[in-house]
């Protein structure tokens, strides 16, 4: 971190505001080289705890050099590892709670725009979003307010974003977990003024739980990606122009990893229906029977959930 950036930083801490040549100012200082470093990203923590007010822009550049420094920090791009999702979850809870706007806004957005997070990750951004809509603690980044009465439209596209991100479980896939807290939250929030999102919502979630189709290993794992990137860059023998090459002409290269990795012949475990997403299982439907009779009624939303297993087939 230069001496500029950290001048500058503890000014605008000084002070809980920042005025918009600051704002600027941090922006071209924190991309001096190109790159965020950890010292900056801790100032820029530091300057967003201490704001009296945010605005859109800085929520904006917040969300922006954080993102750059915790996905694109290291390699591969586009991931981060368990150490920088403790980072991120140590910084979001320094204060005891995620609570402004900004800090909600990046925990969704890296959730979202990752290859894949690390479990640790995914389950905290549920609880917090599950916690935020619950209370109605904190604005949001995305319109409108949270409720602690009922389901808003905004926390609806918060939850949305979140369930279907192409760093959760799988890329669009809803798992176990995350269809568990849309039903809680129904159950909490049963017969209140919801938005008309609401019931979209919970039906798309859990019958994308149900009906999507889902691998172990549909997301490589950050270790994985680094190994698989470090032989594409072998040049060795024309290794790197071969990979290259296949990648470009064969959008499918599953296959093709396992052969070069020893894994030939690999035994998928699906049948071609189940690969399509139209079967709900024995396990899923004894799940679904539990959490629609947890309470000893089938409500409207259930209900809506039931007609769209149905018509689907």
């Amino acid at each position: 971190m230069s001496i500029h950036f950290a001048d500058l930083s503890r000014s605008v801490a000084a002070d809980g505001s920042i005025a918009p040549e600051e704002l600027l100012a941090l922006r071209r200082l924190g991309w001096g080289d190109g790159r965020i470093h950890r010292e900056e990203a801790e100032a820029i923590f530091a300057i967003n705890r201490a704001l009296s007010e945010t605005s859109g822009e800085w929520v904006d550049f917040f969300v922006e050099a954080l993102g750059e420094f915790v996905l694109n920090g290291t390699e591969p791009r586009g991931m981060c590892d368990e150490a920088e999702a403790q980072w991120l979850i140590g910084a979001l809870d320094a204060d005891g709670r995620l609570e402004t706007m900004a800090e909600l806004e990046l925990l969704v957005r890296v959730i979202e725009k990752a290859r894949n997070v690390p479990d640790s990750l995914k389950h905290y951004a549920l609880k917090q979003i599950e916690a935020a809509v619950l209370t109605g603690a904190g604005p949001t980044r995305c319109g409108g307010e949270l409720s602690d009465t009922h389901i808003t439209g905004a926390e609806c596209r918060i939850i949305r974003r979140v369930v279907f991100a192409s760093g959760g479980h799988g890329p669009a896939a809803v798992s176990r977990f995350d269809a568990e807290m849309l039903f809680r939250i129904k159950d909490v929030t049963l017969g209140a003024d919801n938005s008309p999102e609401w019931q979209q919502l919970f039906v798309d979630g859990v019958a994308n739980y149900l009906k999507g189709f889902t691998l172990e290993n549909a997301q490589l794992s950050h270790k994985r990606m680094k190994e698989l990137e470090a032989f594409i860059a072998d040049d060795n023998h024309g290794v790197g122009r071969f990979m290259g090459r296949m990648f470009a002409e064969a959008p499918d290269v599953r296959n093709h990893f396992g052969k070069v990795f020893g894994q030939r012949d690999a035994d998928w475990g699906v049948t071609e229906r189940e690969a399509e997403g139209n079967l709900v299982t024995g396990n899923e439907a004894a799940w679904l029977d539990r959490m629609i009779h947890a309470d000893g009624e089938t409500d409207v939303l259930e209900r809506a959930l039931i007609e769209r297993i149905r018509a689907e087939g």
